[in-house]
C-alpha cells in the first residue's frame, strides 16, 4: 500500500514589505495546511524596518529547510519580488500568498490535487472571503465543478486575487518587473491570451483582510490603478492579443471601470463619515 504524501511539491512565494503586523498569520496559515507545501520563500523587498528580523525569526521557528529567504537590496515592488521568489523556487508548482492575507487549511490539498489531476491546466485560482477580524479562516469548504476561464472573461475582469493563484513553475510568462499596480491581472491575461488552460475553482480558500480597492494599501490609489489598467490593455494591443478596434473598446471600458470605482469609493467615504 502506498504511503500518503507528506508534502506537496509546491513553492509558496510571499513578498514582504513592512509586514511585521501580519506576516506571522500568513506563514501560520501555510504551516497549518492539511497538505503542506514543500517550501516557503519569503522575499524581503528592502523593507527597512523590522521585517527582515522577523523573516530570520520565522526561518528559525519553522526551519531553514522549509523557509527560504530572498533579501533584496532595493525596493522593487511586489511584481519583481514575486519574480525573484519564482527564480529561487525549486518545485514544479508555484502558489502566491500576500503577507497580509491567509489561506484556508485545505487550500493546497484541494488546489494542488486538482492541478495534479489535470495536467492540461497551467494556472488555477479560486474564490476568496473577506474577514474583518484577524482570525485565521476556518469555514467549511463547499466544492463545486471547476470552470475554464476564457480570454475575454479574464480581459474584462480580473478573475483571481493573487493569493488564490497556483501556476506551473515552468510556464514562460512572468510578472512585469517594476509594475506596481494591476500586475497580477496583466500576468493572468498573458497566460490566457497565450492559449494556456486556466481554471477557476468555485470554492473559498483564502481570506482577505481589506477591501479590494479604495480603502487601504496600494489598492487605495485608484487613479494609479486606472492608469495601470489602461497600460495593461495597451500591452495587449502591442502584443497583438487584441486588435485596434478591440483596444478602443477596452479604453472606453477602462474609463467606465474608473467611474464605477470612484462612485463606490465616494459612497464608502460618506458611509464611514456617518459612523
Amino acid at each position: 500500500m502506498s504511503q500518503p504524501m507528506s508534502h506537496a511539491p509546491v513553492s509558496v512565494i510571499i513578498p514582504c514589505f513592512r509586514c511585521v503586523a501580519t506576516l506571522d498569520r500568513a506563514v501560520a496559515s501555510v504551516a497549518l495546511q492539511t497538505l503542506r507545501p514543500a517550501e516557503v520563500i519569503l522575499v524581503d523587498d528592502a523593507s527597512g524596518d523590522g521585517t527582515r528580523a522577523l523573516l530570520h525569526k520565522l526561518q528559525v521557528q519553522y526551519g531553514s529547510d522549509w523557509i527560504k529567504l530572498v533579501l533584496l537590496v532595493l525596493n522593487v515592488g511586489a511584481a519583481s519580488a514575486r519574480n525573484a521568489g519564482w527564480a529561487a523556487s525549486t518545485h514544479p508548482y508555484i502558489a502566491f500568498l500576500d503577507s497580509d492575507d491567509a489561506w484556508h487549511p485545505q487550500k493546497i490539498e484541494i488546489q494542488y490535487g486538482y492541478m495534479q489531476a489535470h495536467s492540461d491546466v497551467a494556472m488555477s485560482g479560486h474564490d476568496f472571503g473577506l474577514l474583518e477580524s484577524a482570525e485565521l479562516p476556518r469555514w467549511s469548504v463547499t466544492k463545486a465543478a471547476p470552470s475554464i476561464v476564457r480570454k475575454w472573461s479574464m480581459v474584462l475582469k480580473n478573475q483571481f486575487v493573487t493569493p488564490s493563484v497556483m501556476v506551473r513553475r515552468n510556464i514562460s510568462q512572468r510578472f512585469i518587473d517594476g509594475q506596481r499596480h494591476m500586475e497580477d491581472h496583466m500576468l493572468w491575461m498573458c497566460v490566457v491570451c497565450d492559449g494556456l488552460c486556466v481554471a477557476k475553482l468555485s470554492c473559498v480558500l483564502v481570506a482577505i483582510y481589506k477591501e479590494s480597492y479604495g480603502v487601504s494599501g496600494l489598492s487605495s490609489q485608484i487613479w494609479l490603478m486606472a492608469r495601470s489598467d489602461l497600460s495593461n490593455y495597451r500591452r495587449l494591443f502591442q502584443g497583438r492579443y487584441v486588435n485596434f478596434f478591440q483596444f478602443c473598446l477596452l479604453v472606453v471600458f477602462s474609463a467606465l471601470k474608473l467611474l464605477r470605482r470612484l462612485v463606490i469609493y465616494f459612497f464608502y467615504l460618506r458611509w464611514k463619515r456617518r459612523l
